[in-house]
């Protein structure tokens, strides 16, 4: 799945250190879902909409990278089902979502 975010960006949001290479995997995994998840509720997947990753308009990029830190940092929290996504993202989502049917 080509991404509008790339795991280095990822990892500069986080402030991982250069060398921390060993969630690398995790990462791009929590990242691909990330999007997916935003792209399903937008009702349309980014590159499709925009053709390149610079043209995604940054608060759809910052909401993806919010989202990916959010599921790595609480990866083993156990959480309530429904529990709210992080503070903005919704609203960012919503902006910018598909209303046509």
């Amino acid at each position: 799945m080509p991404t509008t975010v790339t795991l280095p960006e990822i990892k500069d949001h986080l402030a991982l250190m250069a060398g921390q290479d060993q969630d690398d995997m995790l990462l791009q995994l929590k990242l691909d879902a990330a999007q997916s998840f935003i792209e399903q509720w937008l009702g349309f997947t980014l590159l499709e909409r925009f053709i390149e990753p610079e043209l995604v308009p940054s608060d759809l990029r910052d909401a993806i990278l919010q989202l990916t830190a959010w599921w790595y940092e609480n990866r083993e929290a156990v959480m309530e089902r429904g529990a709210p996504l992080p503070f903005g993202v919704a609203d960012i989502i919503d902006a910018h979502r598909d209303r046509t049917f």
